[in-house]
């Protein structure tokens, strides 16, 4: 991300990136320490899933569908959108100064809008405009119409024709956007059938409002929990409006407007790394279980996109989020959960390719653990005491997987075959890695393999507020509409999340 690797330590300014706790000293550590534990984050090898052998894989997570994993990569994308030209990067390559702030505002799926990039879109005979899909895609007999990114070029690769590159980096995070893309163009049918206003504006506003929505009433409690939700969005346990009860913001406080703070970027929202899995089911087809980012197609089918891919790829949403579907728990049919948020990381993830990460080594956890280092972060338990959290023992941050033999009863006495941080490096005592110790925290709520897991207090402030804060510093979000809800039509049970959203695009031809 443009301006990263640039982040002011004045108490008194802030540009693009920032600092939630500007007043902490940085964690030192020594690179071979880092090296070290990201080693021992990450499994060597992955053991049979349900698809397979195992009759109960222990590494799941059974709060957090897998779905939501990629709907966080999306999400991450939405905010970290640089539209910048190489021209522009050069002349500002910290991107400081007269940089646009982070949104929720799709810009990874709009671009720079219709009069920049037309090429994304499909203009209507009747002056209306819908954005441009791709060829069609089988696997999904759910849903018939599954459709690829629109891409351009000939033979191999085609790169995706959509406002931001990297939402093509694998298959399950394509066809999300694909499934916003299409989202769309059902919004404007919608308008139409309505005799609401169709103009392109219009139609992308309302998309926005109800994408804005499922992050705050589906994401955010899924990840962080209800109860830290309402102590930071307390209009919604109240049921009122931001009018009568404002987002509570303890430590993210923007001098100007709103920031990406690095505590955030660097360590809270890289959570999702834990929750990857090692395989997943794509469709209905017995062949399709793979890992997005496995650099070795010969073990099993690749899932990485910088191109197109297989046309019998259609997921089948009803795999990855939960739609009411009442299939047998081990069954090809089950809704696979994520994995669990704690301290290991899959197999895979040992060995990125190259054109991922850039750089070796192609560890994904290692290149976490020294960005943390270069960006100067603050130690997980100064974060803690800052916070007024109680500071996790360094005996009890342990290294592993949160299941009942890595974990035991989470005691000192039975603490099970995870090591503990100090046995990779003494230098750790008081001294943990910020995205360690979230990651840590949050597996301190194992109790047994069927006990949700989201994030602790550190980690669930941290990503709480910053998205309570660009959301509030936004005036043009739906927060700063009183009253506004998403269709009432788009409801099921009441509710509108991630499920409905995608139900609602696949009708996007009707």
């Amino acid at each position: 991300m443009r301006g990263l690797d640039h982040v002011p330590e004045s108490q008194n300014f802030e540009g693009r990136f920032g600092r939630m706790f500007r007043h902490l000293k940085p964690a030192l550590h020594l690179e071979d320490d880092l090296k070290a534990l990201g080693t021992a984050m990450t499994a060597d090898a992955d053991k049979p899933t349900p698809e397979t052998k195992n009759p109960r894989d222990d590494e799941e997570n059974t709060g957090i569908s897998a779905g939501y994993t990629y709907f966080g990569q999306f999400i991450d994308h939405d905010l970290t959108f640089d539209p910048s030209t190489l021209a522009q990067q050069k002349s500002d390559p910290e991107a400081i100064v007269d940089f646009r702030t982070p949104r929720f505002d799709l810009d990874n799926l709009y671009g720079r809008g219709p009069d920049d990039q037309p090429y994304l879109y499909d203009f209507q005979d009747d002056g209306t405009i819908k954005m441009q899909l791709g060829d069609p895609l089988t696997g999904n007999s759910n849903d018939p119409d599954t459709r690829d990114l629109p891409r351009r070029g000939q033979g191999d690769p085609q790169f995706a024709l959509i406002g931001d590159k990297r939402n093509d980096e694998n298959v399950i995070v394509s066809q999300l956007q694909g499934i916003f893309l299409r989202f769309h163009n059902r919004m404007l049918n919608v308008h139409k059938q309505k005799g609401l206003p169709t103009d392109f504006d219009s139609v992308r506003k309302v998309v926005q409002f109800h994408y804005q929505w499922v992050v705050v009433h589906d994401f955010l409690p899924t990840i962080i929990g209800w109860d830290m939700l309402h102590r930071i969005f307390p209009h919604i346990g109240a049921q009122s409006s931001i009018l009568e009860y404002k987002p509570r913001l303890r430590f993210y406080h923007p001098k100007k407007d709103p920031f990406m703070p690095v505590e955030f970027s660097v360590a809270a929202y890289r959570f999702g790394h834990s929750m990857v899995r090692p395989l997943y089911r794509l469709n209905e087809r017995d062949d399709l279980s793979s890992h997005p980012h496995d650099p070795r197609p010969h073990i099993f089918p690749d899932l990485k996109a910088f191109g197109k891919f297989r046309s019998d790829y259609a997921i089948d949403w009803r795999l990855f989020f939960d739609f009411g579907n009442d299939a047998e728990p081990f069954s090809k049919e089950r809704i696979q959960p994520a994995y669990k948020i704690d301290t290991s990381l899959v197999s895979p993830l040992r060995h990125l390719p190259a054109p991922i990460t850039g750089e070796q080594p192609p560890s994904l956890a290692q290149l976490n653990l020294r960005r943390g280092l270069k960006l100067k972060l603050p130690s997980g338990q100064d974060v803690a005491r800052a916070m007024g959290v109680p500071v996790i023992p360094d005996e009890l941050l342990r290294v592993g997987k949160a299941n009942e033999d890595g974990q035991g009863d989470g005691s000192l006495e039975k603490p099970g075959t995870n090591q503990s941080i100090l046995s990779i490096s003494e230098n750790f005592r008081d001294n943990a890695p910020l995205w360690f110790y979230i990651l840590a925290e949050a597996q301190q709520q194992y109790v047994d393999d069927d006990t949700p897991i989201c994030l602790g207090p550190v980690g669930g402030r941290i990503v709480g507020e910053t998205f309570a804060g660009l959301l509030f510093g936004d005036k043009n979000s739906f927060l700063h509409t009183p009253g506004w809800h998403p269709y009432p039509e788009f409801l099921s049970n009441g509710e509108f999340g991630i499920p409905q959203l995608i139900s609602q695009a696949m009708l996007s031809e009707k």
